[in-house]
C-alpha cells in the first residue's frame, strides 16, 4: 500500500493537470435565493484547467411550473419552495438548487363564527393564513390561545371547547400577525338526540345518510345545534380492523364487513344506531383472449372502433421511436392481426383517435425532425389501405401530446400549455377556429376529453377544467369556448379527466387521474418502471362547489388512461395492469378498500420490448371485450365473465 501511494504521488507531481484536471460548471451566484414574482439572471460557464471556456450550457428546471428558466438563463420565481436545477454542457453536468422564499404573512381570516355556541359543545375554527402574495398558506406554525378559559378553551389545532355560558376571546397567531375573536357561549337547551337512517343493513361501499335532530325539554327541534357524528365497529375478519368514513353531514360508508355503531352527539346528549355490513361481492373472473404484439418499440395510446364495413378495428401509436402508427383487425379478439401502418415525421405518436362515423383517424406528432410537430389526418374508410389526407402544424411547434375528435372538430394540445379547436368539416383543409388556455403562472395541460359539448381538460396543478364547447350550459361553442367549473386537488398531478353521470344516483362526477413517476422513467429497451398516483372522484353535481369524495388506488402502481361504460370503470394502472371497478351507487371513501374492484389482469410478455415488464397505457370496452395497450408489448384483449345474477339460490345435489 505504501508503494502504491508513493507511485501515485510521483504521478501527481509529473502529470498534475492531465491526471486530475476536469471540466466543471460554475454557477454565479453560488447560492441563489429569490422572492415570488422575481426574475434573476443566472451566470453559468465551464471551467477547465483554470480557464473559462465558451461551451454552451443549458439550465433545466425540474419544476418549471414553479420556477422557470428561459434560454437566456433568466430565472422566474413563480411559487415558493426549493427547486432542483440541472446545468448541462458537453461532457459535464452540475446539479444545484434555487430557493424561492415564502412571502411574509399578511393576515389571518376566521370565517363562519356562530353568533352563539351552546355550552358543552365544540366547534372547529375555520381560519385561513394569507401571505403577502395573496396565497393561502398551510405550512406555517399557527398558535391558539383563549382568555377566560373557564368559559371556552382552545386546543393546539383550533378546536374550541365550550364549558359554561359567558363570553371568551380566542386569539390566532402566525408569525407576527394575530386575529382575535369573541365567542358567545349560551346555555345549552338540548336534552335529546333523535337519529334516523334509511336502512340498517348494507354492503361495503354503500353510503348511509343519517339524519339527526336535537330536541329541547319541550320536544322542539333546536335548528342550530352542532351535531357531531362518529362511528366504531368490529370487523367480521378477526385480523382486520373495521374502517370507514363518516362526514359531519351524516354520510357514512364502511370498508369492511362487520357491525358498526354510528353516534350523533351534541354536548352531553347523544343517540346511536347499529348497522350490519356485508361484503360487496362483485368480483368476477377475467381472462386474456388475444394479443397484437409490438416488441421492437414502445406502444402508446390506442382506439378501437367499428369500421364502415361492419368489422372491428384498432389503431395504436408508438412512443420514442420512428413515428409509426399501426392498424389492426380485431373482429376476432383472439386473433388480432396487423393490417396496415403509416409512418410520419415524428419520434412519438402519443395519441390516436377515430371519428364517430369511423372514417377519419387523427394521430399526434412529437419530436419531428423539422420541429414542425402537429397532427396528421388519415382516411380509414378502408383500414387495410389507410391514406393520409392532410396534416396540420400551425401553432403546434411545441408538439401535440393528446387529441380528441368530437363531431366536426379536433381538440389538439399545443406545447403542453393550451388546446386548439380545429374545424375538420373538410378534412383536407383543417383550420383552427379557437383555443383554450389558462392564464395562471406556469400553467400547463396534459389531456382533453369532450363529451356532450363539454371539454374536460387536465391541467396538472390547475386541476380539472370544464369548458362549454357546445353544450349550452355557459353559452359556449367550438368557436367560443367558455370555462364554467374547475377543481384542483392538492398533489398538482392531474393527468386525465373522465366524466361520469351515475345512472343509479343522478350524481355528476368527474374522475381525475394522477401521473407520477416517483422513481423516474426508464425509457430504454430493458427498462423496468413503477408508477405512482391514483384516481380522484370529484362530485360536480353542484358546479359551484365541487368536492372530492372518493378515491381508487392500487398500491405500488400508478393510474393512466381509463374508460367508463355504464357503472363500470376500466382503468390502466401502468405496472399494476388493468383494473375493473364497480361504480354503482353513491361514491364515497376508498373504493378499493370497499371491495369495489371487480377484476384485474396484468399482461406479461416474455418477448416484449422489455420482457415481462407490464406497463399498461389505457383500456377500452368494445363489444364485450376489454382492449388495452401496453407500453412494452402492444395491443391486448381480455374477456370479463358476465355479472352474477343477484340472490340466485344455490342448488345442492
Amino acid at each position: 500500500m505504501k508503494k502504491l501511494k508513493k507511485a501515485l504521488y510521483i504521478l501527481a507531481l509529473l502529470f498534475p493537470v492531465t491526471l486530475f484536471a476536469q471540466k466543471e460548471i460554475v454557477i454565479e451566484p453560488a447560492n441563489i435565493t429569490m422572492e415570488v414574482g422575481q426574475k434573476k439572471q443566472i451566470t453559468a460557464y465551464v471551467m477547465e484547467n483554470g480557464k473559462k471556456l465558451k461551451d454552451p450550457i443549458n439550465l433545466l428546471s425540474r419544476a418549471r411550473r414553479s420556477l422557470s428558466i428561459d434560454s437566456t438563463m433568466m430565472a422566474h420565481a413563480i411559487q415558493p419552495g426549493t427547486y432542483d436545477i440541472v446545468a448541462v454542457a458537453d461532457g459535464v453536468r452540475k446539479n444545484f438548487q434555487i430557493k424561492v422564499n415564502y412571502p411574509a404573512i399578511a393576515s389571518i381570516k376566521i370565517d363562519d363564527i356562530p353568533q352563539k355556541i351552546y355550552a358543552g359543545t365544540s366547534i372547529a375554527l375555520k381560519y385561513h393564513v394569507i401571505d403577502k402574495s395573496g396565497a393561502t398558506r398551510d405550512n406555517v406554525d399557527v398558535q391558539f390561545s383563549s382568555m377566560y378559559g373557564n368559559i371556552a378553551e382552545v386546543d393546539d389545532f383550533g378546536m374550541v371547547n365550550t364549558l359554561i355560558p359567558g363570553k371568551a376571546t380566542i386569539t390566532v397567531k402566525a408569525e407576527n400577525i394575530t386575529n382575535t375573536i369573541t365567542v358567545n357561549v349560551v346555555s345549552n337547551p338540548i336534552v335529546k338526540i333523535q337519529l334516523e337512517a334509511e336502512m340498517n343493513t348494507a354492503r361495503t361501499g354503500d353510503v348511509f345518510h343519517f339524519k339527526a335532530k336535537a330536541l329541547d325539554k319541550n320536544g322542539k327541534i333546536v335548528e342550530d345545534a352542532p351535531i357531531f357524528y362518529s362511528f366504531s365497529g368490529v370487523s367480521d375478519n378477526t385480523s382486520q380492523s373495521a374502517s370507514g368514513l363518516i362526514k359531519n353531514d351524516g354520510r357514512f360508508v364502511a370498508d369492511e364487513a362487520g357491525r358498526y355503531t354510528v353516534t350523533a352527539s351534541c354536548g352531553v346528549a347523544s343517540a346511536s344506531k347499529t348497522l350490519k355490513i356485508t361484503p360487496r361481492e362483485v368480483t368476477r373472473k377475467i381472462e386474456m383472449v388475444g394479443q397484437g404484439s409490438v416488441n421492437d418499440k414502445h406502444t402508446s395510446d390506442f382506439w378501437v372502433w367499428e369500421g364502415i364495413d361492419g368489422r372491428d378495428y384498432a389503431v395504436t401509436g408508438t412512443w420514442g421511436a420512428d413515428g409509426t402508427a399501426y392498424f389492426w383487425d380485431v373482429t376476432d379478439p383472439s386473433n388480432i392481426s396487423k393490417i396496415d401502418s403509416v409512418q410520419v415525421d415524428a419520434r412519438t405518436v402519443n395519441d390516436v383517435k377515430i371519428s364517430e362515423d369511423g372514417k377519419i383517424c387523427v394521430i399526434s406528432r412529437e419530436g419531428a425532425s423539422d420541429r414542425k410537430n402537429g397532427l396528421v389526418i388519415i382516411d380509414v374508410s378502408n383500414p387495410r389501405d389507410v391514406e393520409i389526407i392532410s396534416r396540420f402544424d400551425e401553432n403546434m411547434t411545441g408538439g401535440v401530446h393528446n387529441v380528441f375528435i368530437s363531431g366536426d372538430y379536433l381538440y389538439a394540445l399545443s406545447g403542453g400549455q393550451k388546446y386548439y379547436i380545429i374545424d375538420i368539416k373538410d378534412p383536407k383543409n383543417p383550420r383552427a377556429v379557437s383555443k383554450f388556455e389558462l392564464d395562471t403562472p406556469g400553467h400547463s395541460i396534459h389531456d382533453v376529453w369532450v363529451e356532450d359539448g363539454i371539454a374536460y381538460s387536465s391541467n396538472w396543478a390547475d386541476g380539472i377544467q370544464l369548458v362549454d364547447v357546445g353544450n349550452g350550459i355557459a353559452g359556449g361553442s367550438p368557436e367560443n369556448p367558455k370555462q364554467f367549473a374547475s377543481y384542483a386537488y392538492p398533489n398538482k398531478a392531474n393527468h386525465a379527466s373522465f366524466p361520469f353521470r351515475s345512472p343509479s344516483t343522478g350524481k355528476f362526477y368527474v374522475i381525475g387521474g394522477d401521473e407520477i413517476f416517483p422513481y423516474g422513467l426508464n425509457t430504454g429497451k430493458g427498462g423496468v418502471n413503477m408508477a405512482g398516483g391514483y384516481l380522484h372522484v370529484v362530485d360536480f353535481t353542484d358546479l359551484e362547489n365541487p368536492q372530492e369524495v372518493a378515491r381508487f388506488e392500487v398500491p405500488y402502481a400508478g393510474s393512466h388512461n381509463y374508460w367508463i361504460e355504464g357503472e363500470t370503470l376500466y382503468v390502466a394502472f401502468y405496472n399494476g395492469g388493468v383494473r375493473v371497478v364497480d361504480l354503482s351507487g353513491e361514491l364515497m371513501g376508498d373504493l378499493r378498500k370497499q371491495g369495489r374492484e371487480i377484476a384485474w389482469i396484468i399482461p406479461n410478455d416474455a418477448n416484449g420490448y422489455t420482457a415481462n415488464a407490464p406497463f399498461t397505457w389505457g383500456a377500452q370496452l368494445h363489444k364485450g371485450h376489454v382492449f388495452f395497450s401496453d407500453w412494452n408489448s402492444g395491443l391486448w384483449s381480455a374477456k370479463l365473465e358476465p355479472e352474477k345474477p343477484k340472490n340466485t339460490p344455490i342448488k345442492v345435489k
